[in-house]
């Protein structure tokens, strides 16, 4: 489970872009993700009654689940949903999105006060280097001008929103608890935040077509129940920059994904900047 876990994850963490790629011209996507996380809530609450696991207990402990799950999926997802439909191009999103195991290791020094080695400092900076080589022909296909400020800092919050949520993650009030029962008041904490965001900037818009309806069974099954739950496993057990490096092979994935599915370009510089993203993953997570 040790070796596989990581590799499963990546594999469906790379499929995010798809969900939201597609749900797009079929639902608003803070009532999309409003609903897709109520109903991994109810998996969750189900699946903790059935196992008649732990619930935790206390108004911090219950506090701290109810913020990581706001943090890592509710203001995570929303407002990089949101900054997407303003005009973001996905694959500057993706640049922004690679920023996050970067956010993570300076927080874990200056906040945590840990010191990471050389080799884990170099394999983010190459990781990063890779995911910028890999995304450099849609950042160059990107209308730069278009993009306004107020878009890209809150496409930039809504990264530093899931560090955040992944140092909560591995507080103690909050990493000693069932991952089942904790996985449902996180989820129910990312509801909250989803439902007060459709209500300030929402618009209601739901087709009710089979293809919505079965990126909501993708997203709940796959993406959170499978990937987020992976995640948070992930960082349980081990430390918060091996696991948020991992981060670093989602876009190089998600270009193979969308050169194979969509028939989109994959170049030759595209292909080098794969091999080094994984190469610094490799090299952070030694």
């Amino acid at each position: 489970m040790h070796a596989l876990a990581p590799v499963l994850f990546v594999l469906i963490w790379s499929t995010g872009f798809l969900a939201g790629r597609g749900v797009a011209s079929h639902a608003d996507p803070f009532w999309f993700l409003a609903l897709r996380f109520a109903c991994v809530a109810a998996a969750f609450i189900g699946a903790a009654l059935w196992v008649r696991a732990a619930w935790p207990r206390g108004v911090r402990r219950i506090a701290m689940h109810l913020l990581a799950g706001a943090l890592m999926s509710g203001l995570y997802l929303g407002p990089s949903w949101w900054a997407m439909s303003k005009g973001l191009a996905a694959g500057i999103m993706s640049l922004i999105g690679a920023l996050q195991p970067l956010f993570t290791a300076l927080l874990a020094v200056v906040v945590l006060g840990r010191r990471l080695s050389p080799g884990t400092w170099a394999g983010l900076a190459l990781g990063f280097g890779g995911v910028g080589l890999v995304l450099l022909p849609r950042l160059q296909a990107a209308d730069a001008s278009a993009l306004s400020l107020p878009v890209v800092l809150v496409a930039a919050g809504s990264i530093f929103s899931l560090t955040v949520g992944s140092m909560v993650q591995k507080s103690p009030l909050a990493a000693g608890d069932d991952l089942r029962s904790a996985s449902a008041v996180q989820n129910i904490g990312a509801v909250l935040v989803l439902l007060a965001m459709a209500g300030v900037v929402g618009q209601p818009h739901w087709d009710n077509s089979a293809a919505l309806w079965g990126y909501l069974a993708f997203s709940v099954l796959v993406l959170s129940i499978g990937g987020a739950t992976l995640l948070i496993w992930l960082m349980r057990q081990g430390e918060a920059t091996r696991t948020t490096a991992l981060l670093l092979a989602v876009p190089p994935l998600s270009a193979l994904q969308a050169w194979f599915i969509f028939g989109e370009t994959l170049s030759a510089i595209q292909l080098v900047g794969f091999v080094v993203a994984i190469a610094g993953v490799a090299l952070a997570r030694r």
